[in-house]
């Protein structure tokens, strides 16, 4: 008898693939709640693993510590339910901060105006902050025009965003 192959697994890609697996779940338990997923991300160990989601209220309004705990208790439901999660496991929900992701379209259109910090090779250096001043286009080839802090207008096409957050900055 033969030996068995020695595999090596990344708890990195561990985590990408159990992150990437239940995004499809929490999005539809969320969306069935009147709630939009922000954010799904994971840290923890192996052994207690940690689930943070970040959502956002489809009205516009503020994210409440009442919404928290149902969509809470909704996922801790579903994913239990289903075995998705070890019986270790450590769920957080939270609004999306004042950092939040801009991830679509809509996150971009609804946040102009306002300053983000972009990572994109369109953009001198690859990552700046800019305020978001439109987005138009057609859809899967959106642009944004944004302004930089030295005043350059740049159009950068959404699809080559790699990262984007709003800017948050304490005031003094």
């Amino acid at each position: 008898m033969g030996m068995a192959p020695t595999l090596f697994c990344s708890p990195e890609v561990w985590w990408c693939i159990v992150v990437t697996s239940l995004e499809p779940i929490v999005t539809q338990e969320l969306d069935s709640l009147g709630f939009d997923l922000v954010e799904l991300r994971r840290g923890g160990s192996r052994s207690r693993p940690v689930l943070e989601v970040r959502i956002d209220r489809r009205d516009g309004g503020t994210v409440t510590i009442a919404d928290c705990t149902t969509a809470s208790r909704a996922l801790e439901a579903r994913l239990e339910a289903d075995a998705l999660v070890s019986e270790q496991y450590v769920l957080e929900v939270s609004s999306p901060g004042a950092d939040r992701p801009l991830r679509h379209v809509a996150d971009w259109r609804r946040f102009v105006g306002r300053r983000a910090t972009v990572t994109s090779a369109v953009l001198a250096g690859g990552k700046q902050e800019v305020e978001i001043l439109a987005v138009d286009g057609e859809d899967g080839a959106e642009v944004a025009l944004v302004r930089d802090t030295k005043g350059r207008e740049v159009q950068v096409p959404l699809r080559d965003v790699t990262q984007a957050r709003l800017a948050f900055h304490w005031k003094r």
